[in-house]
């Protein structure tokens, strides 16, 4: 059974990065870095041959799987399963905010606690972990033998980095998860494997990195 190969694309950088502001599933849009970023990685994509772009609903994502979709003659699919973590109270406060405000969950969170739920409507790493490979299958299983683009979120990519390494959820990230960098995976009904991870040669800049979520 041939495998379908996937290239994971985090979105391109918001002010919200920058300031180091949990988004979550909050519609921030991407800001001028952001947009270059979106154009030089559907640039150093232009001559791959692509079958298909899926992305998460939010407009960072959407915006950035455009840019690849322009060179490719594709039209973007969105998918609200490919959309960040849900942070529930923690959208839209910093790191800081969060520390200072909320002592214990915010241990809980970097401790990378499995099933700690953030209040209002947040989800923990298990609940993130079924949707990520939920949609993942859905997706993949359409195109095998395909070659297809998923633009998403840090904490999707975290996901499905640690689906392809066997990597549990409470295992310290080691790995990249920077803004438009190109990674590579294959998918077969037996599970996922890695084939690349982090590759910036399109930025000449550098980009930001996600935190440990």
């Amino acid at each position: 059974m041939e495998p379908t190969r996937i290239l994971a694309i985090r979105h391109g950088e918001t002010d919200w990065n920058v300031a180091s502001r949990i988004q979550g599933q909050i519609d921030i849009e991407l800001n001028a870095q952001g947009r270059w970023q979106a154009q030089q990685v559907a640039k150093a994509l232009a001559d791959e041959d692509i079958h298909a772009i899926y992305a998460s609903d939010l407009s960072r994502a959407l915006v950035t799987a455009q840019h690849i979709a322009s060179h490719h003659g594709l039209t973007v699919q969105t998918v609200k399963p490919l959309r960040e973590r849900h942070y529930g109270f923690f959208e839209s406060q910093t790191w800081d905010e969060i520390q200072q405000a909320h002592p214990q969950d915010a241990l809980l969170w970097r401790e990378r606690d499995p099933h700690w739920t953030p209040r209002d409507g947040g989800e923990s790493l298990v609940m993130l972990h079924e949707r990520v490979s939920h949609v993942l299958h859905d997706i993949a299983s359409q195109h095998r033998g395909q070659h297809i683009a998923l633009v998403s979120h840090g904490g999707v990519l975290d996901i499905l980095y640690r689906m392809a390494t066997g990597q549990g959820l409470q295992a310290e990230r080691s790995w990249g998860l920077r803004n438009t960098a190109i990674n590579r995976l294959l998918w077969t009904p037996q599970g996922l494997q890695l084939v690349g991870w982090a590759d910036e040669r399109h930025l000449d800049a550098g980009a930001r990195e996600e935190s440990s979520t």
